[in-house]
């Protein structure tokens, strides 16, 4: 009988993770974003909407500079480039710097913030102040509701109606309002339970009211958080209001931008040739500063004097009268 050649089945080839950028650098997903969907990048086109959905899937402190990104995607530099600043204008992503504060030192570090859902200038400007507004949501159940609702799975005798939970539910947001949390509420109404409890309700309530906790300090002053963007297109750094689209004046091409959009302190582009030969044209060339410094002349400087001075010497005629190199009157 002929054996049966038997093969392993096929692997998948072992694909690497995607890179991570240096710690504190590379993506940084904004906050706030809607669940993930199926149609979270329909409006795009085709490209943009495959690379959106690669990034959107990247943990944060991920490297998706165009370098690396073209070594993972089927898409040259130039093309992702491109998508990169389609995806900027469309709102999914800004560019810009961040201050992370450590014990030691503080560091401004280059990050790129992306966001699944597409979001409009207003909202990076208040996303770079730190002020990011919610987005309205549905009425759901409270927090308090949904403690009272699961308090049965805690302790079994404490199971409570929907009737039950709508009544207390304004007594356990009060201890939220104190600052209490869910794990120090459930202590207080499940700790040292009777046996039996005769009606759930009612003991729940006394002990709302009787353990009500005291009133909280209020919480500090809310952090200030320290990022700029910057232009996709030239870098350069600006306000949220100037950087429409994730693009300056400049940039966008608008007539009379140039010098409203350009930073504080840079120079034209035209003026950087006639600066740069005033600047060479007032520096005193390295050897007359070395010597200056050291308050010493040069050796050439020195033997040209002493010459000087021989010279003259032989020139000055004796007070005897005689001639210069003779010996006889």
């Amino acid at each position: 009988m002929a054996v049966e050649q038997l093969s392993a089945a096929p692997r998948t080839p072992y694909e690497p993770p995607h890179p991570m950028a240096n710690p504190g650098y590379g993506k940084r997903s904004a906050p706030d974003q809607r669940p993930r969907d199926a149609r979270d990048f329909s409006h795009l086109p085709p490209r943009e909407a495959a690379v959106a959905a690669y990034i959107d899937r990247l943990p944060d402190g991920s490297d998706i500079s165009v370098k690396t990104l073209a070594k993972w995607l089927p898409y040259g530099q130039c093309a992702l480039r491109t998508s990169l600043n389609r995806l900027q204008t469309a709102g999914h992503l800004r560019r810009g710097s961040e201050c992370v504060a450590t014990e030691a030192v503080m560091l401004w570090v280059t990050r790129t913030f992306f966001s699944r859902t597409a979001r409009d200038d207003d909202w990076w400007a208040a996303f770079t102040r730190g002020d990011v507004p919610r987005e309205p949501q549905r009425p759901t159940r409270s927090r308090a509701f949904v403690l009272l609702a699961a308090l049965g799975r805690t302790a079994p005798s404490l199971s409570l109606s929907a009737a039950d939970c709508l009544s207390l539910e304004p007594l356990v947001a009060e201890w939220f309002e104190r600052g209490a949390t869910e794990t120090e509420t459930l202590r207080a109404l499940t700790h040292g339970l009777p046996t039996p409890v005769h009606h759930a309700a009612s003991l729940v309530r006394r002990r709302l009211v009787d353990k009500l906790p005291p009133e909280r300090p209020a919480p500090g002053p809310r952090t200030v958080v320290l990022r700029t963007l910057e232009c996709g297109e030239c870098r350069a750094p600006g306000s949220p209001e100037a950087l429409q689209g994730g693009l300056c004046g400049i940039c966008r091409g608008e007539a009379g931008a140039g010098e409203a959009a350009r930073p504080h302190g840079t120079v034209p582009t035209e003026g950087v040739p006639g600066r740069m030969a005033t600047v060479r044209a007032g520096l005193v060339p390295r050897s007359e500063r070395t010597v200056h410094a050291r308050g010493t002349t040069r050796p050439s400087q020195g033997l040209r004097s002493r010459a000087r001075a021989e010279g003259a010497d032989a020139g000055r005629a004796p007070a005897d009268g005689k001639a210069p190199g003779t010996g006889r009157s």
